[in-house]
């Protein structure tokens, strides 16, 4: 059908085909979008590629040794990251319990009416503000403010429950508890965020039903909506998990950088994202190389973390949409 044709059997003021600027439009947005998706795939690739580069030499020489050893002496050129990977992962696991926990309990409280529709945009609105403080705020608070409040409680717990791993030493000033206590603040607004998504995807005849049944709100949340949520909550957890992974400035101000490994909330100890950030402007030859094989497994780590948070969130879009 000709455009002059379609326009008399249609009328001009309901549609008309599109023009030739529009369809060159519309394949040039086609294009330019394919060019933007295909320029991130691009960039990680370059970013693996350079970081890689880099670290061959080092893990030519350290081999797999680079990940079970535990010293990091640069006199001696001998490099081990092991250390490194325990406060990595020991850190990010407290900070996403402590932070999980909270998070889950703030999307609760907003999303199953205890407060008005308009007092939860404005919790709401503040929870994610967190996300905009810079890291190094989150540091300093963490110095002047968190650890001067915890050494009397630290003080306490060491000196009644010290026979128990996570109290066995004192709190001197930066360690594994301040730093993960920060961490779980940082963290809060993406666990929060994903939550209350997931709770209000819920479909409201779900929620009838519970409450047409006789149960009391804290019964229907807890066996019913928890449940339900699951899936969208076990994402936002994951998320929130790769993003205290990848942390390092507050974490290099607060955790110690001291390069042991253990089970105590008031030792120091270090990530690999700290040991990083405080050794390289001094590094220099083979320490730059093994630094460059530490990026690679913090990337390795953090990209298996973010792909499960992605397949759980797949699971998740397909359980609501009632797909397989």
């Amino acid at each position: 059908m000709s455009r002059a044709l379609f326009k008399q059997k249609i009328g001009k003021g309901i549609t008309r085909p599109p023009g030739n600027s529009e369809i060159y439009g519309d394949v040039g947005f086609r294009f330019f979008s394919i060019a933007c998706a295909w320029s991130i795939i691009l960039l990680i690739l370059f970013i693996l590629w350079m970081i890689g580069k880099q670290a061959i030499p080092a893990m030519e020489k350290y081999g797999f040794g680079f990940l079970t050893g535990t010293t990091w002496d640069v006199n001696k050129q001998e490099f081990a990251v092991l250390p490194e990977i325990w406060g990595t992962l020991y850190s990010s696991i407290l900070a996403l319990i402590w932070g999980g926990i909270l998070g889950v309990t703030i999307a609760i409280f907003l999303t199953q009416e205890f407060i008005h529709a308009k007092v939860a945009s404005v919790f709401r609105l503040t929870v994610e503000l967190l996300a905009a403080i810079p890291s190094v705020v989150y540091g300093l608070w963490g110095i002047y403010v968190l650890i001067p409040l915890l050494r009397p409680v630290a003080h306490w717990l060491h000196e009644h429950f010290g026979w128990f791993p996570f109290f066995e030493t004192e709190l001197g000033g930066p360690g594994m508890a301040p730093a993960a206590l920060v961490l779980a603040v940082m963290i809060l607004p993406t666990v929060a965020a994903i939550s209350v998504d997931a709770f209000r995807q819920i479909p409201a005849k779900v929620k009838e039903a519970t409450y047409g049944m006789g149960t009391t709100r804290a019964e229907a949340i807890f066996k019913v909506l928890l449940p339900t949520a699951s899936s969208g909550l076990l994402a936002a957890l994951v998320l929130g998990f790769g993003r205290a992974l990848g942390e390092t400035m507050a974490l290099a101000m607060l955790i110690g950088n001291s390069n042991q490994i253990s089970l105590s909330w008031f030792s120091p100890a270090n990530t690999l994202a700290s040991l990083m950030a405080s050794s390289f402007p001094e590094a220099g030859g083979v320490e730059v190389q093994a630094l460059m094989y530490a990026a690679l497994v913090l990337l390795l780590i953090t990209f298996l973390v973010n792909l499960g948070g992605l397949y759980i969130q797949q699971l998740t879009m397909r359980k609501f949409e009632g797909s397989k």
